[in-house]
């Protein structure tokens, strides 16, 4: 519903400002919350029953889409209203690394983590091909309205399933004086272990320079490769396709080799990957080599959850994973300093220029990664 939602008000916000800086607020709306709260939110977490705030963020979502659905009933809706409820379903965005994608993996047990993670990634890359796709046709065939209104019943839906899940967890009182110390104290502890560090700079990495390339999909499609607005999705398709590819043979078996090295050849795949598409000969060859690339953000996004669940003791991993959604919430910036490059030297060229410095910026993280003590990523604390 997160695809479906970004896609419909998108959709909205530009057929009725015809901006696309509009357009850029209302999405950048819905990301900002993951890097400024995120790291408040795994401290949030650790106190806090992370059932309670699971369900109570499915709660909020649905609310903040009913919102939308009573004001466009009521013909007031605007695009700073959806700009808001996507800062309100955003907020809860930044507590998934933190309650969700945690429970996930803990749910599972210590053997399979990593298929279970895996699971989830495949997943979460199946929705984001078919919310998009959804979000466009639910707006043709029913306007905002329609697509929201299909979104706070899939909300409420989920809130209905949370209260069966089997979740055990130690809580405290939350005190809003430590949490200035709380998060001190996770940053101390991500700076004592090579691991962590590792996955946070790997995932600022991404998520600056890899993942900013969606931002130009469609200039991307339509002016350098001149197929037609039918055919744009094919481009944007491509990576989640990939990912559900990987994620499926990652679901299969526990990955052999070495965690952090899967995380970061995954990475320079993917890169090496949108370093090459634009200058691909054919729109089919391009498209196909992002499906390649997709294999590789699959490892990313496995390994990149996995690698906190295996390494850090039970006390501090919400805490760190808080750390991770907000070194995911710096992709708004990446897709401002991507649309800049395209202003000055067109889409081609833009992604070209950020995925090579994304590569130069991994090789940095690798050479941290080699030059710290090597410690083990197969057991939980």
């Amino acid at each position: 519903m997160r695809w479906v939602e970004m896609l419909a008000a998108a959709l909205f916000t530009f057929e009725v400002t015809g901006s696309g800086v509009a357009v850029a607020f209302v999405s950048a709306a819905r990301t900002l919350p993951l890097l400024c709260l995120g790291a408040i939110a795994g401290v949030v977490c650790e106190a806090i029953n992370r059932k309670h705030i699971l369900l109570g963020g499915m709660l909020l979502s649905c609310a903040a889409a009913l919102s939308i659905c009573l004001l466009d009933l009521l013909g007031w809706v605007r695009p700073w209203h959806i700009a808001l409820a996507a800062f309100l379903s955003g907020s809860v965005w930044a507590t998934e690394m933190a309650t969700r994608r945690r429970m996930v993996g803990e749910a599972a047990g210590a053997g399979l983590v990593s298929q279970a993670v895996a699971l989830d990634s495949l997943t979460g890359s199946f929705a984001r091909m078919a919310g998009p796709l959804a979000g466009s046709m639910l707006f043709a065939w029913f306007g905002l309205l329609g697509a929201f209104a299909i979104s706070s019943g899939c909300y409420l839906l989920a809130a209905l399933l949370v209260p069966g899940i089997r979740h055990v967890q130690e809580t405290r009182h939350l005190e809003l004086a430590r949490i200035p110390g709380d998060l001190a104290e996770s940053l101390a502890f991500a700076l004592r272990q090579p691991t962590v560090l590792a996955v946070l700079g790997v995932t600022a990495t991404m998520n600056f320079f890899a993942f900013s390339y969606v931002a130009l999909v469609a200039p991307l499609a339509r002016t350098v490769f001149g197929v037609p607005e039918a055919m744009v999705g094919l481009l944007a398709a491509g990576e989640p396709l990939g990912g559900l590819l990987g994620g499926l043979l990652l679901t299969s078996r526990a990955p052999k080799t070495k965690l952090r090295t899967l995380m970061i050849a995954g990475s320079a795949i993917f890169l090496v990957t949108l370093a090459v598409m634009p200058l691909m000969p054919s729109y089919a060859l391009a498209c196909g080599l992002l499906v390649g690339g997709g294999l590789g953000l699959a490892l990313f996004s496995n390994m990149q959850t996995t690698l906190v669940l295996t390494n850090v003791p039970a006390s501090h991993r919400s805490r760190q994973m808080g750390l991770v959604t907000m070194c995911i919430g710096l992709g708004p910036l990446g897709q401002m300093l991507i649309g800049g490059l395209a202003e000055m030297f067109g889409p081609s060229r833009a992604v070209i220029i950020t995925a090579l410095a994304g590569l130069t910026a991994l090789g940095l993280v690798s050479l941290l990664c080699m030059r710290s003590r090597a410690k083990p990523e197969d057991a939980i604390d």
